[in-house]
């Protein structure tokens, strides 16, 4: 039996990103964000939603850029301290001793120490209550050569050790049960 609970938002679990931007070292900062996701993958598009009292809020704004750090196990700590201080208080990359590094193509940092780090480019806000949307371009994917398989170039998420979030929690994530279309894969017949 279900029983019927008030409107919420149940959608777990959520990837914990960790979100960089700032265009000059003075106004680089880094907050931790769970509502993200894909809009689109012909064009690749992607949407984070950001609370307009966030310190970040305005530099995103006002730039119009800004970079989604895949986070790690080994970045736990970092990703839960990067959502709960205000880069108002804290030089962020410098506390939790992170890289920023030049990102290829938008004008703010990527987290050297994320496996893969999104840039994105602002094309539109939409005011939707406590948050509003940051519907973004991706202009460009930079991925860590170490978690790249060295015959097919493909990212091994598994080595990655990627998390994720649910419901005030963060986990790890767990063992692979299948790929995509495999419940309908032919099966090769044995010669």
């Amino acid at each position: 039996m279900k029983q019927d609970w008030k409107p919420g938002t149940m959608i777990y679990p959520l990837p914990a990103v960790m979100i960089s931007c700032g265009s000059t070292p003075e106004e680089q900062n880094i907050f931790t964000v769970s509502w993200v996701g894909t809009i689109s993958s012909d064009p690749p598009m992607c949407y984070i939603s950001v609370r307009p009292s966030r310190h970040s809020y305005e530099i995103i704004k006002r730039n119009g850029e800004f970079v989604i750090n895949l986070t790690t196990e080994d970045l736990a700590r970092a990703t839960d301290w990067c959502g709960v201080r205000s880069g108002k208080d804290h030089n962020k990359f410098q506390e939790m001793k992170l890289t920023p590094g030049k990102a290829t193509i938008v004008n703010a940092p990527v987290i050297e120490e994320s496996p893969i780090c999104i840039e994105c480019r602002v094309k539109e806000i939409i005011p939707l209550g406590s948050h509003d949307m940051f519907i973004s371009d991706v202009v460009n994917v930079r991925a860590d050569e170490q978690y790249l398989h060295p015959e097919t170039g493909r990212f091994d998420m598994q080595k990655a050790r990627l998390m994720a979030y649910s419901h005030g929690h963060y986990y790890a994530l767990g063992n692979k049960i299948g790929k995509f279309g495999w419940t309908v894969q032919k099966k090769k017949k044995k010669k």
